[in-house]
C-alpha cells in the first residue's frame, strides 16, 4: 500500500467538517493530486485508490465528486468517518447518530 500526500493535506479538525474516504477504481497517478488538494492518496493492494481527508462541508464534497465524474474516474464508494451529530439546543446532547471513534459508513456507488 503506497500513500501519497498532497501539498495541502488537512492538518486537523475544524468545526462543521467531516473526514471522508472516497474509493476509486485503479491506481491514480501523482499528477491527479492537484485536482484533489487537501486529500491523501492510498494505493490499495486490490488495485483501487482511496482518497481521504477532511472535507469542509457538503458543497465541497459534491465538488470532489463532480471532479471524479468529470475526469471519468470509476467511483466505488464514499465513506464518512468519525461523524458526530450536532448538539440539540433543548437538551445539550447529540442527536441520534454515531459517536466519535465509530464509522458512519455511507457508501454510494
Amino acid at each position: 500500500m503506497k500513500r501519497v500526500k498532497t501539498e495541502l493535506e488537512s492538518t486537523g479538525n475544524r468545526s462543521g467538517t467531516s473526514h471522508y474516504e472516497i474509493r476509486l477504481q485503479g491506481h491514480l497517478d501523482q499528477r491527479w493530486a492537484t485536482r484533489f488538494l487537501g486529500l491523501s492518496f492510498t494505493h490499495e493492494q486490490d488495485g483501487t485508490t482511496t482518497l481521504s481527508g477532511v472535507v469542509i462541508d457538503q458543497a465541497a464534497l459534491h465538488g470532489l465528486l463532480r471532479t471524479v465524474r468529470d475526469l471519468g474516474l470509476p467511483l466505488i464508494a464514499v465513506t464518512r468517518l468519525n461523524y458526530r451529530a450536532p448538539m440539540t439546543p433543548e437538551t445539550g446532547s447529540d442527536c441520534t447518530g454515531p459517536h466519535p471513534g465509530k464509522e458512519d459508513k455511507e457508501h454510494r456507488t
